[in-house]
This record gives structure tokens, sequence and C-alpha cells, in this order.
């Protein structure tokens, strides 16, 4: 795989384009240390971090009785990432005009996973590896999380007032960064998640929510990307390229459609923390336990 895709740089908000190049930039074991040395540095400028992480896909579904279908999916999301491991996380820095920095813009950050031992479903894998992941990369050379986590801790962009988070339908995103943070399981109750993710990540914007705010806006990061207008630097479905993509999607979507004015949409995860009707779910079957979750499996996954 190689170190780094380059592609010209333009500016978000339409005005003239700029000559720098944007850098999405691979991070392995062998390098981790000298390109947070660079992040830290950087973000003391471009306090918006636009964020995105590849996962093994979902592999179990939680049983029993559900307050909400906001509590189900809550449910459902730390059953799976108690189960599974982070592949893939991408981080990219803008300033608050959506400017982002000369020289590396994105850091993809590619973690230790390894098809023969840890837990996946078999889609995700096969999406992941047509998208360009090497998987044999990152057996060999992925980063540990305990290391990643550590310096995580310490780069100045995590338990910060004034950096923002920027993310595209976020919930498993932000729940496998608050695993590798807290080396820990996710809490039992949605408002304790809600919680534990505010002090680490006070300010958070997830462009999904975003949308439905916005008339005409609908599908996913790429559809949403099209209406925008916005070109992708590098490939769909890696977490470097998703990030970038989803920071200038943030910035268009607030030049055109919140005036600027966007703050009260903070803190609010798409198909999270919306509480509606009860609803029920039973699945007698139980093939994992996990967490003191009882979960479902799926047939198609492989451990």
């Amino acid at each position: 795989m190689s170190s780094q895709m380059s592609a010209t740089n333009f500016n978000l908000l339409g005005a003239n384009s700029l000559k720098d190049e944007i850098t999405i930039k691979n991070v392995w074991n062998y390098n981790l240390h000298e390109e947070f040395y660079v992040i830290r540095r950087v973000v003391q400028k471009y306090h918006w971090v636009a964020m995105d992480t590849e996962f093994p896909g979902v592999v179990a579904r939680p049983i029993g009785e559900f307050r909400s279908t906001a509590d189900y999916q809550y449910q459902l999301l730390r059953c799976n990432v108690d189960l599974l491991r982070i592949i893939q996380l991408g981080l990219t820095f803008m300033d608050e005009n959506g400017r982002t920095p000369p020289g590396c813009t994105t850091w993809q950050f590619n973690f230790k996973f390894n098809l023969q031992e840890d837990m996946y479903a078999q889609d995700s894998i096969d999406l992941l590896q047509n998208s360009g992941l090497q998987f044999r990369e990152h057996e060999e050379h992925g980063i540990e999380p305990l290391e990643f986590a550590e310096l995580l801790m310490t780069s100045g962009i995590v338990l910060m007032d004034n950096i923002s988070w920027l993310s595209f339908h976020s919930g498993y995103d932000f729940g496998y960064l608050l695993k590798l943070l807290t080396d820990q399981n996710l809490p039992q109750e949605e408002s304790s998640f809600f919680e534990i993710l505010r002090m680490y990540f006070p300010t958070i914007y997830d462009v999904k929510y975003l949308m439905k705010l916005c008339k005409n806006l609908k599908g996913g990061l790429q559809e949403v990307a099209d209406q925008l207008e916005l070109r992708r630097v590098g490939p769909q479905h890696q977490a470097g390229s998703d990030s970038l993509l989803t920071g200038m999607a943030f910035f268009k979507i607030k030049e055109i459609f919140f005036d600027g004015n966007i703050e009260s949409t903070s803190g609010h995860l798409y198909g999270l923390s919306t509480y509606v009707l009860v609803y029920c779910a039973r699945i007698i079957t139980i093939n994992v336990f996990s967490s003191s979750l009882f979960c479902f499996v799926r047939q198609q996954f492989y451990f």
C-alpha cells in the first residue's frame, strides 16, 4: 500500500482555487510517533477535525426489550463495537473556513487486524478489499490500539473545548474511538455513552444529522457530496478520503444552509438519542454473550 495519495487542492467554499496539494498519509506502526509529532503542531492552528472510521461490519444484533428505536440502535452499536476491532481511522484538519493545512491534510491510521483471528462480516471485508485495503499489511504493520490511544490522549485534539469534530452518521465511529481511548467496552446506557462522549469530544457535528435540517439533501456521503458538487480525493470507503469529504461537505452545508450559524446542531449523532415510540424486539435464539448483553449473531461472520 503506498504511503501517500495526492490530488490538487481547492477552496472548499468555492472562491479561488488553491495551489497546495492535498495529501492523505498512511500511518502504520513504524511511522506512528513521527506523524503524531506533526499532528500536535498542525492542531495548534487547525481546530476542525473531520473523522471517519472503517470497521468489520455488523455481526451481532441485541435481543430483549428496548425503550425506543434509538435505544435499540445504541444497543446494536454497543454489541458490535464491543465484539469487533477498528480497522482504519481517518483524520482531516481544517480551519474555521474549511481550508486545510499546506502539505499533509489527512492522516489515515491503519490498525492491526488479522483475518485469521479477528471477527468480521464477510461483506464488509469484501467492500474494504475492493476499495484497496490490504489486510496483510494490517496484520504485519498495523497500529496497536493501546499505543495509538496513548498518543491520541496527548495530541491536543481530544478533551479540548476549542476542537470541533466533524463526522457523517458517526455513532459507530465515535463508539470505536471511545473504546480506543478508554480501553473498555461501551457503557450499557446510551445516556452514559453521551456523557463520556461529551467529555472526550465536547463539540461534534454529524453531517448526516445536519442533512435532516436541509431541504433536498439525502443519501450517503458520496451522494450528498455529488449534490454539493464536491470532488473526492482518494478511494471511496477508505477512512482518509471519507474524512476529507466529510469535512468538505460540512463546510459547504454550513455556508449554504446555515448562513454560518450552526452551533445549535452540535452534539447530535444521527440515529441516536432520538427517542420516539417504545419499540420492542424479541429474538429467542442466543448465540453469543458479550458485556452483559445477549446478542444474536448473524450467520455470516468469520473468526
